[in-house]
């Protein structure tokens, strides 16, 4: 499935190495000013070569809006957005032509469809992600009328974790750090792997505000579900937590329960979320990344005639793909909140008579 989505729906295409990557974004109610500079802007963050965290792979991802938009708005049918690839580089995977790279989609992509684009990968790279950040940065452009916000940082790197968690600060740090006074160590970690031809995991924090009650669609298309499906479907993406995650399983009822008072919650364990509605708090995610697998090591592995070899790999690499995979995080988060919004427009008769009344 390349679609994603029930009202708010998009759409991905392109390949690593192809022409062009680019989206289609359906469902964006008409009369919503399309500021171009801030997509753009979205994008720039996401891009590759900023810096020596990243990989050396230098693309503009200069957007194009072929549809979709009239004289600065939205008029209520398909935005198509396109990127054109400028900098591939196709000749560093002609070694891994008929040769499976561990820990990539090449070898389930082979056995699913029969047909292998080696080129970086072709579809299950993470350049498709670009695509994604396009669309989520319409969607951001939504919340904003509506006040809500979706901030993130990076809160661990190499298992070196924030004490504090500052998204101000965040975006003026090249790794997008959350913790200055850990941001040292965790690009000390990002390089001496780098120098060792490694590569290290990281942690996306999340935090969406100003979320009203009520968004979410039980049972099945329950909003942590839905934000837990958005996410693991991010490349390299191997684990999720909704609030306190991993340790509401390590505590009693007594410590995890969000206590109620009139003017709100005492707490936040549940990271915003109960029954899988929106409960008014802020939505906090925290998004596990596994290492980059592109890795210049010698490695053992097979070919697609079921060969075993040791191989090199050659390319443009990402030491953590964390870092650039925290802004799809946003972008991803913001499309499910505004997909919800749309959804529960009509989940209470006082809505659909207000509108048509």
């Amino acid at each position: 499935m390349n679609s994603f989505g029930m009202k708010l729906r998009f759409s991905t295409f392109g390949e690593s190495h192809g022409k062009a990557i680019g989206c289609l974004l359906d469902g964006v109610p008409a009369g919503l000013e399309i500021d171009e500079a801030y997509i753009q802007s979205e994008l720039d963050r996401r891009k590759p070569g900023k810096s020596e965290f990243e990989t050396a792979r230098k693309e503009a991802d200069e957007v194009e809006i072929l549809s979709g938009v009239f004289e600065g708005k939205s008029t209520g049918t398909p935005i198509a957005m396109i990127i054109y690839n400028t900098n591939q580089k196709s000749k560093d995977y002609t070694n891994i032509k008929d040769v499976f790279r561990p820990g990539h989609a090449d070898f389930t992509y082979f056995h699913k469809y029969g047909i292998r684009d080696y080129r970086g990968g072709g579809r299950s790279s993470a350049r498709e992600t670009a695509a994604r950040v396009a669309a989520g940065a319409i969607a951001k452009l939504m919340l904003q009328e509506l006040g809500i916000t979706v901030l993130s940082g990076i809160s661990e790197v190499a298992g070196i974790r924030a004490d504090k968690f500052e998204y101000e600060y965040a975006k003026s740090s090249i790794i997008y750090a959350l913790d200055k006074d850990k941001e040292a160590l965790q690009k000390e970690a990002i390089l001496a792997a780098k120098n060792k031809h490694d590569s290290v995991g990281g942690v996306s924090r999340v935090i969406i505000k100003g979320v009203p009650i009520g968004l979410g669609e039980p049972l099945y298309y329950k909003l942590d579900g839905v934000l837990g499906d958005a996410m693991m479907g991010i490349n390299a993406v191997k684990a999720v937590e909704i609030g306190d995650g991993i340790l509401s399983s390590h505590v009693l009822g007594s410590q995890n329960n969000d206590a109620i008072r009139a003017d709100g919650f005492e707490s936040n364990h549940a990271g915003g979320i109960l029954g899988g509605i929106s409960n008014g708090d802020d939505i906090v995610l925290n998004v596990y990344f596994k290492p980059t697998p592109s890795i210049f090591q010698e490695q053992h592995t097979i070919t697609t005639a079921n060969e075993e070899l040791d191989f090199s790999l050659k390319g443009r690499h990402d030491p953590c793909v964390a870092i650039r995979g925290t802004i799809v995080c946003e972008a991803m988060a913001a499309l499910v909140i505004a997909d919800m919004l749309l959804l529960n427009m009509g989940s209470k008769m006082d809505g659909v008579l207000g509108y048509y009344s």
